[in-house]
């Protein structure tokens, strides 16, 4: 019977994202480093990219596929149906997990094989040091085991999360394109402090752990993040002050226009 401490997971395409979620398995002793293979386009960049981790290097998809019981399919797009037709029959017998965007599951059911037990997912960076999320679709084919390992050994390293299929979209934007605008909250925020004397690396330090404690309480608590804004805003105090400045200059209809454009390009 399949576990952590015995599934092989194998990623067909090693890049960004495929490396985050390898690294973050490491980092929190989900699985180990000899349970791990991958193959990719670039043989030299994919070796220096695993040996290092102790990671299994493969030579091509199938190798990956023969090697592990959970494959993660992590190249772009339009390339899944050109990668996985060959290797269609080899999937049938282990778990597919895909990582690419846009690819739900109506559309694996037309590429890969009928009975082939799948889960579209979309996963966010910060899976690399254990604290990521992955948006499932609750439409899929897993077996409750099936789905009870991934959940074990993924849910590790991210907050793992189904949702409707057409939600599958928003929920990536968010947790997928989040980090690029909390990078920029956060460099901003340290800018600002810079200007008023404090040294660049204290700021973004301190921006940053402002950043994860705030939202390991609104995770730990359930509050409501204007009930955790209110209770920072003392009466005339200086928070107040501050986010008065902000909604002058629209900082909240501005993610909100950022999420809208996503969704809408």
């Amino acid at each position: 019977m399949l576990d952590a401490k015995n599934v092989r997971i194998g990623f067909i395409g090693f890049g960004n994202m495929a490396q985050a979620m390898a690294q973050g398995l490491l980092a929190v002793g989900a699985v180990r480093a000899d349970q791990i293979c991958a193959c990719a386009k670039n043989w030299e960049k994919l070796c220096a990219n695993t040996r290092p981790q102790g990671l299994r290097p493969c030579r091509d998809a199938a190798e990956t596929a023969a090697s592990a019981d959970l494959v993660v399919v992590a190249v772009k797009p339009y390339l899944v149906e050109q990668v996985l037709a060959p290797i269609k029959e080899l999937l049938k017998e282990k778990i597919v997990v895909s990582v690419a965007a846009g690819m739900p599951f109506e559309k694996y059911e037309q590429i890969l094989a009928p009975g082939t037990h799948h889960l579209s997912t979309v996963p966010n960076t910060p899976i690399s040091v254990g604290e990521g999320i992955i948006a499932c679709e609750s439409r899929h084919s897993l077996t409750q085991e099936e789905w009870a390992l991934f959940e074990e050994v993924f849910g590790k390293a991210a907050l793992v999360q189904l949702v409707d299929t057409a939600q599958l979209s928003v929920a990536g934007t968010l947790a997928g394109c989040g980090p690029a605008f909390a990078a920029m909250f956060i460099e901003a925020l340290a800018d600002g402090a810079v200007q008023q004397g404090l040294p660049r690396a204290l700021a973004y330090r301190l921006a940053s752990q402002m950043m994860v404690g705030t939202g390991r309480l609104q995770l730990a608590s359930g509050a409501h993040p204007g009930a955790m804004k209110d209770a920072v805003c003392s009466p005339g105090g200086t928070t107040i002050v501050g986010v008065a400045e902000l909604e002058r200059h629209g900082f909240r209809s501005a993610l909100i226009d950022a999420l809208d454009a996503i969704e809408n390009r």
